[in-house]
Parts: C-alpha cells; sequence; structure tokens
C-alpha cells in the first residue's frame, strides 16, 4: 500500500487574489476543488503539505519575475479558505520547485511517503517544477487536474501534458474514489 501527501502549492494572496503581484485568473477557480481534497485528506489520514512561496527582499527570483510574495507579507499569505490547520505542514519556498533547498524531501521521508499528490498554481511553472523533481527523489506523482491552475487554459494544459509523462493526472474526484482509508496506508 502506498502513503501519500497533498501538496497545496503556492495558494497565496500574490498569485490567487486579484490584487496579487502574480495573480493567476483561474487560481480562484480551483479553491473549492482543492478545499474538497484537503477535507478529504483530514478525514482520510492523508498526510497536506502547504507550500508558501516566501522570498526575500531582494531575492535573485526578482531578476526574471516581477517582486511577489515577500516573506511576512500580504502577498506571500494564504487565501482565507485554504490556511493550514494544525494538523498540516508548511514548507517554504523561494524557487518553482518546492523541493530545491527546502526540507520537503526530509519531511516526506520522515513520514514515510512514497507518492505525492500537486495542487495549486502554477500548473505549467511550480506545479510542473514540483512533480520534475518529486520523480527526480523517487515518489511516485499524481497531478489533480482541476485543483490546478495557470494563466490561461493553453498554460495549464501544456503544463499537464508534460506532466502526463511522468505521473498520473486525475480529477479530485476520481481521486477521492480510489485513495481513501482503506487504500492508502496511514501509518
Amino acid at each position: 500500500m502506498s502513503k501519500h501527501a497533498i501538496l497545496v502549492i503556492d495558494m497565496l494572496n500574490d498569485f490567487v487574489d486579484p490584487k496579487g503581484a502574480l495573480f493567476c485568473p483561474d487560481g480562484q477557480k480551483i479553491i473549492p476543488k482543492i478545499r474538497e481534497l484537503v477535507d478529504f485528506a483530514h478525514e482520510n489520514d492523508i498526510h497536506v503539505v502547504f507550500v508558501q512561496e516566501a522570498h526575500r527582499v531582494g531575492d535573485a527570483d526578482f531578476r526574471v519575475r516581477p517582486v511577489h510574495a515577500i516573506k511576512g507579507t500580504w502577498g506571500s499569505d494564504f487565501v482565507p479558505d485554504l490556511r493550514p490547520g494544525d494538523q498540516d505542514y508548511v514548507v517554504q519556498k523561494r524557487r518553482h520547485s518546492s523541493f530545491t533547498y527546502t526540507d520537503m524531501d526530509l519531511y516526506l521521508r520522515e513520514e514515510g511517503i512514497d507518492t505525492v499528490v500537486v495542487t495549486g498554481v502554477w500548473t505549467n511553472v511550480c506545479v510542473r517544477s514540483t512533480a520534475s523533481e518529486a520523480l527526480y527523489h523517487a515518489y511516485r506523482v499524481i497531478a489533480i487536474s482541476d485543483g490546478c491552475a495557470s494563466k490561461d487554459e493553453e498554460m495549464h494544459q501544456a503544463g499537464l501534458r508534460d506532466m502526463a509523462l511522468f505521473s498520473r493526472i486525475m480529477t479530485v474526484d476520481e481521486y477521492q474514489k480510489e485513495f481513501g482509508k482503506e487504500k492508502v496506508r496511514t501509518a
């Protein structure tokens, strides 16, 4: 049996709120599906990891992208409907992948996780980068198609197409039907 962790990637004000520095218009549309998946995970003893982009002032990332998600600011804060609970883990990152220079891999290994389930924004950038690096670290990868979004549908589909080469693409409903307490190892 496998042990899963749901990764909620960058569901932050700077990406999901219309006033955000790197607003992803479809980011608001996926909030209910991710909330449904997080609730399902909590009910089924599946780990949930909230990934928070949290840059330092003057971060090198700003040489190629606008200033966004400065640690401790409104832009780096989670959107109100998707805040981590006490049972959830938070990983802060400064690069696209949730694994690069973070303790993501250490946490997942300590918890015995072998499968990561990716959700969040941007499908073709941070979600895809995280999924790729998860594969490099020998995790199985599931991408939730209706739990990810990009600037537009073309970018979203491109990200899903890329991830389909090395991960399973599922909807929230498909995931819930296939994986529950009786099918996913919890200890």
